[in-house]
């Protein structure tokens, strides 16, 4: 799906999100939890408390990927091009337009993830240049690693993208299909196709739809990697030699139907949270799973949210 490339102004929010602001329309099962969301319809990123009000929102434009750092500020992007990071107050205290930075002036250039990384770097991942840079305070590369990219496009090269804790990167290719791990020299060192597991595809973006454009992928701690499959409403477990080991697919939770599978994550406890957007009006975005499929918890907020909410995470 696009949507309009342009920088929003930095602006109050306004009435109506003031209104938002002192009430809670946020639905959850199980033990209540703060989360980060950003959503495209309502065009809006927020950290909501347990107790379902905003603590902190901002208007976006079309957003793939946000952060709440340890200092407290947010990392997130304003467009497919800016990044910025706002402290609580929201004042700028960092950004970086990839549209005119280094080389890609009259370059078409979409940002689909960022990551701040230890040494105080800022991993950003570029589709259309194909690249992942690493670029300091003052914006200057220090780091590049060119991507391998068989079905080239500016708008979905990528999606979510991780830095591991061994110096490789892990890259959910939408377009190809493809989960690939990159080392620091971008060399592809391992890659995981997935599977449309006999269907044929169907465009669209609800349930209906179908496909293998993936979304994200992470590296857990036992070494296999969980995988959001995006169209293909599903969640993968792969272990290094490509064998899925555990899966969730659209139907198989009770009551919830699985759209386009975003962020995954694997909590302490060994249960998987599983973002859900694109799913309608009386789905939650947002699941907890255990190992046995279970739902332990769900959110749901169409308010403040919408049914286009491609970022979500859980807050401490």
């Amino acid at each position: 799906m696009r949507f309009p490339s342009r920088i929003l102004p930095w602006t109050l929010v306004t009435a109506t999100a003031a209104i938002v602001a002192v009430q809670a329309f946020a639905e959850q099962t199980g033990t209540p939890r703060r989360v980060l969301g950003a959503d495209d319809s309502t065009r809006r990123l927020a950290i909501l408390g347990a107790d379902g009000t905003v603590e902190w929102e901002h208007p976006v434009g079309p957003i793939h990927d946000a952060w709440v750092l340890p200092n407290g500020n947010v990392l997130f992007q304003t467009n497919w091009t800016q990044v910025v990071e706002l402290n609580p107050d929201k004042k700028i205290v960092w950004q970086y337009d990839a549209a005119t930075r280094n080389g890609n002036r009259g370059k078409r250039v979409e940002v689909h993830a960022f990551q701040r990384l230890e040494n105080g770097l800022t991993l950003i991942a570029e589709s259309g240049p194909a690249r992942l840079i690493e670029v300091d305070a003052a914006g200057v590369i220090q780091h590049e690693v060119r991507l391998r990219v068989d079905h080239p496009n500016p708008h979905s090269d990528t999606r979510l993208v991780r830095k591991l804790a061994n110096g490789h990167y892990l890259v959910a290719h939408e377009s190809d299909g493809c989960v690939r791990e990159y080392d620091a020299r971008g060399t592809v060192v391992w890659e995981f196709e997935v599977p449309l597991f006999g269907k044929e595809k169907k465009g669209g973006h609800g349930p209906e739809a179908f496909g293998n454009s993936v979304y994200s992928a992470i590296r857990l701690a036992n070494g296999n990697t969980l995988i959001g499959t995006g169209n293909g409403h599903s969640v993968l477990e792969v272990n290094p030699a490509k064998e899925i080991v555990w899966k969730v697919e659209q139907n198989d939770l009770p009551g919830i139907t699985l759209a386009w599978v975003t962020r995954v994550d694997r909590l302490p406890n060994g249960n998987t949270l599983i973002g859900n957007c694109h799913a309608g009006p009386h789905q939650p975005q947002f699941v907890e799973v255990t190992p046995g499929k279970k739902v332990v918890w769900t959110f749901k907020d169409h308010v403040v949210f919408g049914d286009s909410m491609p970022v979500q995470a859980a807050l401490p």
